[in-house]
């Protein structure tokens, strides 16, 4: 019963592209290549300077929709392809991200399975430039009221993930256009304030980590998410003191981590010193981590005295890593 009613659902998959030549074909793809076959693709080119609409020609499916626009951010492109979408259920995905080849068809079948959720995820993993998995997702399973959960750390992971039905996005008007950054977060909470999740409990999202992406401008960043943190803790009449300094220390942990990340400069070592210290002051169980906090301070430590020393460091143990493996493989 469930998988015949699937058949006569129609879902609208949006991509935001703005200069995504080096990756639309393989995203496109992963799309087009779903088991479940009854969807839109609209693909809203965000004033791109390079040749991604060339190579979007290129691709031959009459499901496939662009529309163009003078550049406006990932955003407002959404909420533009939300406007032009026309299913019952909308998913959006990143133009250098992928799914696997059973995403939409499962999460579909959560939702009919669970008529009470609006929205359906599934767990994320991470790919590089070459599209090879180099790390994995968080894989954390949650249903029903997930709301403070969300509010701790956002275990969706990005805006590639979750199958919503439209009436629930049209409601809330869409992504707020004025956040610089962590939109994913703040739609998710704002979703979660309203209406029940499911899961799906497999990878099906292949998040790809670039140098370059909105997430690497992390005091922009930073700004954002304290923003989204503020206004979601306010949404609820709950005492929701523990799990905001729960969320803080989450989100300074991870901003640590990530300003300790190649390229390493004294700029970058620096900011990492201001995030590992909100991170122990919102941490209250900082003193069984003190490993850990100790090993990022010492991170920080040797980028701010010699940055060159630990690239070279860094290097060197990648290539005697890639020694071995070609030792092993042959």
């Amino acid at each position: 019963m469930i998988n015949s009613t699937l058949n006569t659902i129609f879902v609208s998959v949006i991509i935001p592209a703005y200069n995504s030549e080096k990756t639309i074909i393989e995203t496109v793809q992963s799309v087009l290549n779903q088991t479940f076959k009854n969807f839109e693709l609209i693909i809203i080119n965000d004033g791109s300077q390079d040749s991604t609409l060339d190579v979007i020609a290129e691709i031959k499916d009459p499901r496939i929709k662009v529309f163009s626009y003078p550049n406006a951010g990932g955003n407002v492109s959404r909420n533009r392809g939300l406007k032009h979408a026309v299913g019952e259920f909308i998913s959006f995905l990143d133009a250098d991200d992928l799914w696997t080849p059973d995403k939409l068809q499962c999460q579909l079948k959560s939702l009919q399975e669970n008529l009470t959720a609006k929205v359906a995820y599934s767990w994320t993993d991470y790919i590089d430039e070459n599209s090879e998995i180099v790390l994995s997702g968080t894989h954390v399973t949650a249903n029903g009221d997930v709301y403070e959960k969300l509010l701790v750390t956002n275990f969706l992971e990005n805006g590639s993930n979750p199958l919503i039905r439209r009436e629930a996005l049209i409601e809330l008007g869409g992504f707020d256009e004025y956040l610089c950054a962590a939109q994913d977060w703040d739609m998710w909470l704002r979703l979660a304030c309203k209406f029940d999740f499911i899961c799906v409990p497999c990878p099906q999202i292949l998040y790809r980590i670039s140098p370059n992406s909105v997430s690497s401008n992390l005091v922009r960043q930073e700004k954002a998410c304290l923003q989204v943190l503020e206004r979601a803790c306010k949404e609820r009449s709950l005492a929701l003191n523990n799990i905001r300094n729960l969320s803080l220390a989450n989100l300074y942990k991870y901003l640590t981590c990530k300003a300790l990340q190649k390229p390493f400069n004294r700029q970058k070592g620096l900011t990492a010193a201001k995030f590992l210290w909100n991170y122990v002051l919102n941490d209250s169980s900082r003193l069984q981590h003190i490993s850990f906090t100790l090993k990022l301070l010492l991170k920080i430590f040797i980028i701010l005295l010699m940055p060159t020393l630990l690239d070279s460091i860094t290097n060197q143990r990648q290539v005697r890593s890639q020694k071995a493996e070609t030792l092993f493989n042959n």
